[in-house]
């Protein structure tokens, strides 16, 4: 039953919680940690560890989503960003962390930001970006908005693309344009496609479900929220606890589960996941993987010069984020980010060891085990 309280005479609204007010209860035997398997599958794609990287020019890069994907993760490049839209990004992006750095006007990078994105898309150049990827080896993945969908995908399609993210801060399974585009359907729009699809973000249940019903092979659940960054809140008035949202998605896959006979479509949380403790709350709250953003930014490969910024910050009129520091000094490697060795306490570093102990420690094998695990809400 949910849980309701009157907020004012005759309004109620539902008590929500955030991965910060849940705890995992362990109650089965241990296990040694080398004994436990972090890997998971998204449609024909399989990867070691449970981790995306968000879809920000702050961080991923074609180098960047290399690295990643030989580690096990997923880079997913930012069909928008500025990959497609200037051949000389490193430069830009060192402009932009100048400006930053300066901190004579809070809000010039931002302004930066914006005109850097009101660049005209380059086919050739995304197309060569997606190349650098796919030529590596690694699965190859990128982002494009509801509103530039139909438009971008042939092109994405052609380069080689082996996983669509459709992306936004919070959408549909039908996306209204503005004047008298057609409407995006994404039932319609997956079911024409040869690959995979994620979309995403999502909140509540109905909408993970109803993303469900349109054949995506995932759904993202929350819109990258990240403590001075991401300003939705403040912007929209639009906020997301992540604990609650990530079951409610498990719930409706559930539900999904059934009503098919058996589809069973992937749960990806993205916001408010700051250390390993995090990551693997979203996973025993029903999450199958996670995106990470400002995490994945203080590594050293990481393009955002020890900077990060979310995806939604360059928009045109309606920036939903700022630029923060992620890095005071020397940058830790990728591979110590992820697996370590690590020798911060609050778990900064080594996100999948940190998983991988946790599980551990609960008796859990695999992800999918993990899923069941005993909560409890702090007081």
């Amino acid at each position: 039953m949910r849980d309701l309280v009157e907020i004012g005479m005759g309004r109620t609204a539902r008590r929500t919680y955030e991965l910060d007010d849940i705890d995992i209860v362990p109650s089965r035997r241990t296990r040694s940690s080398k004994e436990v398997s972090t890997s998971w599958q998204l449609d024909a794609y399989r990867f070691d560890i449970p981790v995306l990287a968000h879809p920000t020019d702050a961080l991923v890069s074609p180098s960047f989503a290399i690295e990643l994907g030989k580690r096990g993760g997923l880079g997913v490049i930012n069909g928008e960003g500025l990959w497609g839209r200037h051949a000389d990004v490193e430069a830009k992006l060192a402009e932009l962390v100048a400006l930053a750095e300066s901190d004579v006007d809070v809000e010039a990078p931002i302004k930066k930001l914006q005109e850097l994105h009101a660049a005209p898309l380059q086919p050739g150049l995304l197309a060569a970006a997606v190349a650098q990827v796919r030529d590596a080896g690694v699965t190859t993945a990128v982002r494009v908005s509801p509103q530039n969908a139909r438009a971008l995908t042939p092109q994405l399609l052609e380069a080689g693309i082996d996983l669509l993210v459709v992306h936004g801060t919070i959408i549909s399974a039908e996306h209204v344009a503005h004047g008298d585009s057609e409407p995006l359907n994404l039932k319609t729009f997956i079911s024409e496609l040869d690959v995979p699809v994620v979309a995403g973000g999502v909140s509540d249940h109905r909408t993970a479900l109803h993303l469900m019903r349109t054949g995506a092979a995932g759904v993202i659940v929350g819109y990258g929220s990240t403590e001075g960054a991401t300003t939705t809140g403040e912007v929209l008035g639009i906020g997301l606890p992540m604990a609650t949202a990530i079951a409610d998605a498990a719930a409706a896959r559930r539900d999904y589960l059934d009503e098919t006979g058996g589809r069973y479509v992937h749960v990806i949380a993205d916001g408010d996941i700051t250390s390993s403790g995090d990551l693997a709350k979203a996973i025993a709250c029903g999450a199958d993987a996670a995106v990470l953003g400002a995490p994945l930014a203080v590594a050293a490969e990481a393009p955002g010069g020890g900077w990060y910024w979310p995806s939604a910050a360059a928009h045109p009129s309606v920036p939903r984020g700022t630029m923060l520091p992620v890095s005071f000094g020397e940058r830790p490697s990728l591979d110590r980010v992820l697996t370590g060795p690590s020798d911060d306490p609050f778990g900064s570093l080594n996100f999948v060891g940190g998983l991988r102990r946790s599980m551990a420690k609960s008796g859990y094998s695999d992800l999918k085990e993990f899923q069941k695990v005993g909560l409890t809400v702090r007081a």
